[in-house]
C-alpha cells in the first residue's frame, strides 16, 4: 500500500513538473540572450580597461614607498696623497706629503627605503582623467548598438519561429481541405465520375503537402536549436512557443541620426582626443614631487688598513713609524635621512613632446573623418530603411488581397469538383493558390516586421514593448 502511494505521489509531482513548463516570452529570450551573447560579453571584459585606466588616474597622487637591501662583501682602496704627523717643533722632523692606499674590506649591510608623492604633474593627469572618463561614456553609447544588434537576432529568430507556426497552421488546414477533398474524390471515382488520373492527382497533393509539413518540421527544429545555444533555455520549453505575426506600426520618429550610437560615440571619441592633446601639451611645464629616503649602512668584521705609515718613524727615539691597521667590531650608521620637494622642467626634450601633440591631432582628425563618412551612410542606411518599410506595407495590403481572392476561388472549385463540373487539376492548382498566397501574406507580415524594426534601428529608437 505505501509502496503505491509513493508511486502516485512521483506520479503527481511528475505531471505537475511536466505541466508547470510554460512558454518562455520575448522578454525573457532577450534577457537570457544578452547575457550570452559573446559579442557583448567580449565589449564588456573591454570595458573594464578603461576603467581599469580611471582607477590608475586617480590613484597617481598616491604616495608610494620603496624598501631596498643589500648584504655582501667589500674591499675598497683610497690612494690617499695627505701630509703626515707634523711633528717639527718637538723633533725636528722636516714636513713633507705622503702617498697612502687606504683599504676597507669586511662585509656590508645596506636597506633603504624611499618614498615618493606626485604634487603637480603640469595638468597632465587632469586631461588625461578627462579623456579616459569620454572614452568610458564612449564604450559605454556603442553598448546600445551591441544591445540592439541582440534585440534584432533574436526578434528575427522569434518572428521566424512565429512564421513556421502560422505557416504549419496553414498547411494543416490545406491537408484538413484535402483530406475531405480526397473522400469525395474516392466516391466521384465509384461512381465513375472522374478518371483514375485525376484520382491519382489528389493522392500526388497529399504527398506534396506532407513532404512540406516534414520540411517546415526541420526548418522549426533548427529554429529552436538556434535559439537554445543563443539563450540557453531548454529546448522543451522552446518548443512551447506559439508566436502570432502581427505588423509592427512605428511612431513617428523623434530623434535623427545624430542620436544613433555610433555617432555619439564618435562625438565622446572627439572630445577624448581634445583632452588628449591638452594633456600632450603640458610636456614642458615643470613637474614637482615630494621625496623622502632613509639609509642605515652597517659594516661587520671590518679591517681598515694604510699601505704607508700615517705616523712617521722617530729615529732620536728609535721609532719605525706606524701603519693604520684597525679592526672594528662593527660600525653601524642610522639614520641617513633625506627629504625634500624636486622638479623636473624639460627645457627641450628633442621635440618629443611636439610630436606627441600631432599623433594626438592626427588621431582626432581620423575620428571627426569616420564620422563623416558614418553620417553620410548611416543616412542613406535611414532613407533605404523607410523606403523598404513602405514597400513592407504596400506588400501586406496586396498579399491580403490575393489571398482573399484565392480563398474565394478555392471556394468555387471545391463546389464545382463536388457537382462534377471541374477536374481536380484545377481543385489541386486552387488549393496550391491559395496555400502559397497565405504563406506569402505570413511572409510579407514577417518583412515588414524586420523594415519597421531596422527603421526604429535607424534613428536609435528601437523598443522591444512595441514588438511585443
Amino acid at each position: 500500500m505505501k509502496s503505491k502511494l509513493s508511486f502516485l505521489l512521483l506520479s503527481l509531482l511528475f505531471y505537475h513538473y511536466s505541466n508547470g513548463q510554460s512558454a518562455p516570452g520575448f522578454k525573457e529570450l532577450l534577457d537570457s540572450a544578452m547575457v550570452r551573447d559573446a559579442d557583448l560579453r567580449t565589449q564588456l571584459t573591454k570595458n573594464k580597461l578603461t576603467v581599469l585606466d580611471e582607477h590608475k588616474l586617480k590613484d597617481v597622487y598616491l604616495p608610494t614607498l620603496e624598501l631596498s637591501g643589500m648584504a655582501g662583501y667589500m674591499n675598497a682602496t683610497a690612494h690617499v696623497i695627505s701630509p703626515e704627523l707634523n711633528l717639527q717643533p718637538f723633533l725636528n722632523i722636516p714636513e713633507g706629503k705622503y702617498n697612502n692606499n687606504i683599504n676597507v674590506s669586511g662585509f656590508s649591510g645596506l636597506a633603504k627605503a624611499d618614498a615618493k608623492m606626485l604634487l603637480y604633474s603640469g595638468g597632465k593627469v587632469k586631461y588625461l582623467r578627462k579623456a579616459v572618463e569620454e572614452k568610458k561614456m564612449s564604450e559605454d553609447i556603442l553598448l546600445e548598438k551591441t544591445s540592439d544588434e541582440v534585440i534584432a537576432v533574436i526578434s528575427s529568430a522569434y518572428d521566424q519561429l512565429a512564421l513556421i507556426h502560422q505557416s504549419r497552421k496553414v498547411l494543416d488546414e490545406g491537408k484538413r481541405r484535402l483530406d475531405a477533398n480526397r473522400k469525395t474524390a474516392d466516391k466521384a471515382l465509384g461512381y465513375g465520375l472522374i478518371t483514375p488520373y485525376d484520382h491519382k492527382k489528389i493522392e500526388l497533393a497529399q504527398a506534396t503537402l506532407d513532404a512540406k509539413i516534414a520540411e517546415y518540421e526541420g526548418k522549426r527544429d533548427l529554429l529552436l536549436t538556434q535559439l537554445e545555444v543563443l539563450t540557453g533555455i531548454d529546448k522543451g520549453r522552446l518548443q512551447l512557443i506559439a508566436p502570432v505575426l502581427v505588423a509592427v506600426v512605428p511612431e513617428t520618429p523623434r530623434k535623427t541620426i545624430e542620436d544613433r550610437a555610433e555617432i555619439r560615440a564618435l562625438d565622446r571619441g572627439i572630445t577624448a582626443s581634445g583632452y588628449k592633446i591638452k594633456a600632450e601639451q603640458t610636456w614642458w611645464i615643470p613637474k614637482v614631487q615630494l621625496m623622502a629616503s632613509t639609509y642605515y649602512l652597517g659594516l661587520y668584521g671590518t679591517r681598515i688598513k694604510s699601505s704607508d705609515n700615517i705616523i712617521p718613524p722617530i729615529p732620536a727615539l728609535n721609532y719605525p713609524g706606524h701603519k693604520l691597521d684597525w679592526r672594528p667590531t662593527n660600525l653601524n650608521i642610522f639614520p641617513i635621512f633625506l627629504g625634500g620637494i624636486g622638479f623636473k622642467w624639460e627645457i627641450f626634450d628633442g621635440r618629443e613632446g611636439k610630436h606627441a601633440i600631432e599623433t594626438a591631432r592626427i588621431d582626432r582628425e581620423l575620428l571627426e573623418n569616420q564620422k563623416y563618412d558614418a553620417r553620410r551612410k548611416l543616412t542613406l542606411n535611414q532613407a533605404n530603411n523607410q523606403s523598404n518599410y513602405e514597400i513592407a506595407n504596400a506588400q501586406i495590403a496586396l498579399k491580403r488581397k490575393q489571398k482573399e481572392v484565392a480563398g474565394d476561388a478555392l471556394v468555387q472549385a471545391e463546389k464545382e469538383f463536388r457537382y462534377g463540373m471541374t477536374k481536380s487539376t484545377q481543385l489541386i492548382e486552387a488549393e496550391n493558390d491559395l496555400e502559397m498566397a497565405e504563406l506569402d501574406y505570413q511572409n510579407a507580415i514577417f518583412n515588414q516586421r524586420r523594415a519597421a524594426i531596422e527603421m526604429m534601428r535607424s534613428t536609435q529608437e528601437l523598443d522591444v514593448n512595441k514588438l511585443y
